[in-house]
């Protein structure tokens, strides 16, 4: 195993997963992500499972490894206008608008899991590597967008963000009776974050510096509970506590060559998540409701300016996910899955700007998907995944310069900044259950 490990952790690490739901992935591995995540009272798969309710992989009484390679696609836009002024400082009544395109292509999304079950144990053991959040943009300078004018002509110039989290799991479940099960899993954590230009430095009167790929380390934990009547009915509950990190330290570079450096904490945010599941002959339904505590986050529950003049964080607000999906097993050999995941919106229209790095907000997912039991030990799987912010985010352009204490975030009048966008997913996977050894 440790021959497998290594090189996989390290191209997960090499490797840049996109969220949708706030910067949360919605599902883990193609079996998950086709059931639009939920997964809480319905383990399907060992990734979902290990993803959403520790306690669920009490279900699974064999040792199965389960590896996931998806490639992903998003096309934000980013929309901006300005008034337009006289010599004098006076508005003309006009307004300069425009648009920029991302332009930076397919990603890559891996995904490994191992559990080790055995039947009539009432232990079950876990370990999994997942990059589970993720955001990142490419908007290229612009002289026909405001906002990605060249600084020195007052817009941003070219905004790019990339920002990963590998998260890395240890899971223990325990069958307390045959219907309950209970389950804990430490985690530990591996962020990168890059910024250009860096919001959260002290601008100089060139503007904001662009930045090194920082890195920082976390740890937090999960919990869970699940329940199966063993008559088709299932419960399950989670809790995954916010992953705690160290400081991303940030080595600057600024237009004119200076350099400096900033420190900016940003956790990940602790998620409650209930699940119900049925299956019922040839059907297995799955729901799952999820309320993601960003308010309480660092990073994410700071916003507005500093007294220098840099961003404090993004602002977001809690945020509610429901995730629903049904498998139909009528099919030899190859089940079939429907999936559809809701997110409700982080970013309000005061902070809109603040989050143009961070654009990846995705409000309805629909995915389909299937695999094909190759053998009685092998199972392929795949899914497919389109997902829509079905509309903008829209807001004020800010400016530090405009602060006031009727105006906090520097709003300018007439301004507009907004950004929508579209994803879609191609996932493979293959899972493989290891033999019983035969006894004489």
């Amino acid at each position: 195993m440790k021959k497998i490990l290594f090189p996989v952790c390290l191209f997960l690490l090499s490797s840049f997963a996109y969220s949708q739901s706030g910067h949360i992935m919605q599902g883990v591995g193609a079996v998950n992500m086709s059931m639009g995540g939920a997964s809480t009272a319905q383990p399907l798969d060992i990734s979902g499972a290990l993803q959403w309710n520790p306690a669920s992989i009490s279900a699974f009484n064999d040792k199965i490894i389960k590896f996931d390679i998806g490639m992903f696609y998003s096309s934000p836009e980013l929309f901006s206008t300005v008034p337009e002024f006289n010599e004098l400082g006076q508005p003309t009544g006009n307004f300069f608008s425009g648009s920029t395109k991302d332009d930076r292509g397919v990603s890559p999304m891996p995904a490994l899991a191992m559990v080790w079950g055995k039947e009539g144990s009432k232990h079950t053991f876990g370990a999994s590597a997942f990059g589970i959040s993720g955001f990142g943009v490419t908007f290229p300078e612009s002289t026909t967008n405001p906002i990605n004018m060249p600084q020195s002509m007052g817009g941003f110039g070219r905004v790019e963000s990339d920002y990963m989290l590998l998260q890395v799991g240890f899971t223990w479940a325990y069958e307390l009776s045959e219907k309950f099960s209970i389950g804990i899993e430490p985690t530990f954590n591996y962020a990168t974050l890059e910024l250009m230009p860096n919001p959260t430095a002290n601008p100089s009167q060139a503007g904001y510096p662009s930045t090194d790929k920082a890195n920082a380390t976390g740890f937090g934990a999960q919990i869970g509970l699940f329940y199966n009547s063993g008559k088709g009915f299932k419960a399950g509950a989670s809790y995954k506590t916010s992953q705690y990190f160290s400081d991303f330290e940030f080595k600057n570079t600024y237009l004119d060559n200076s350099t400096g450096t900033n420190k900016f904490n940003m956790d990940y945010p602790a998620i409650l998540s209930f699940g119900l599941g049925y299956s019922k002959s040839d059907f297995d339904f799955a729901l799952d409701y999820r309320m993601v505590d960003y308010e309480n986050t660092d990073g994410f529950s700071e916003t507005g300016w500093t007294p220098t003049a840099s961003v404090a964080g993004f602002g977001w607000d809690n945020i509610s996910i429901v995730s629903a999906g049904i498998q139909y097993k009528g099919v030899n050999k190859f089940p079939l899955r429907l999936g559809y995941t809701y997110s409700s919106n982080p970013i309000s229209s005061d902070v809109a700007m603040f989050n143009i790095p961070a654009t990846a907000v995705i409000k309805n997912a629909y995915q389909l998907g299937f695999s094909y039991l190759a053998g009685e030990n092998i199972s392929l799987d795949a899914v497919y995944h389109h997902g829509t912010s079905s509309g903008k985010t829209s807001g004020q352009l800010l400016n530090p310069m405009f602060a006031s204490s009727s105006n906090p975030y520097g709003a300018i009048p007439g301004s507009n900044v907004s950004y929508d966008m579209t994803t879609d997913l191609i996932m493979v996977g293959i899972s493989y259950k290891f033999s019983k050894k035969q006894t004489n």
